[in-house]
């Protein structure tokens, strides 16, 4: 009967993990430049897989397999935000540019100052 419960339990985190999961991917296979495919790439990351966490985390039925999975958690809220903003920084700081769609800024016959002093680059084209 308890088995039954965590089962019932468990798996729809296991799938909304693995929706998360799939979500993300797709994002990082669409969006057009490296920063932005840093947000889904965060949000699979976190949120994918401690929800994949948690349902395993159910489905534990020794100690030390949940205290582990507690580690693992733990140690990816932690380490997931930080790396992806650490990547941002880095790749800023290296010069990569961010992506601005053609004609941005260029509708009144004037750059805004967002766009002034920066090439437009075309979607997937991420500097590399």
């Amino acid at each position: 009967m308890i088995q039954l419960v965590m089962d019932i339990l468990s798996w729809p985190l296991l799938m909304a993990g693995s929706a998360f999961v799939l979500i993300g991917a797709f994002g990082i296979w669409r969006l057009p430049d490296f920063y932005s495919r840093l947000h889904p790439a965060g949000l699979t990351d976190t949120m994918g897989a401690g929800l994949i966490l948690l349902g395993l985390l159910l489905q534990a039925e020794a100690a030390m397999v949940a205290i582990k999975l507690l580690i693992i958690a733990v140690f990816l809220l932690f380490t997931s935000p930080t790396t992806g903003h650490a990547t941002a920084r880095a790749a800023l700081a290296a010069g990569l540019r961010i992506w601005q769609a053609p004609g941005h800024g260029k509708a009144d016959g004037k750059a805004g100052a967002a766009g002034s002093g920066t090439e437009s680059s075309t979607p997937g084209d991420d500097g590399a």
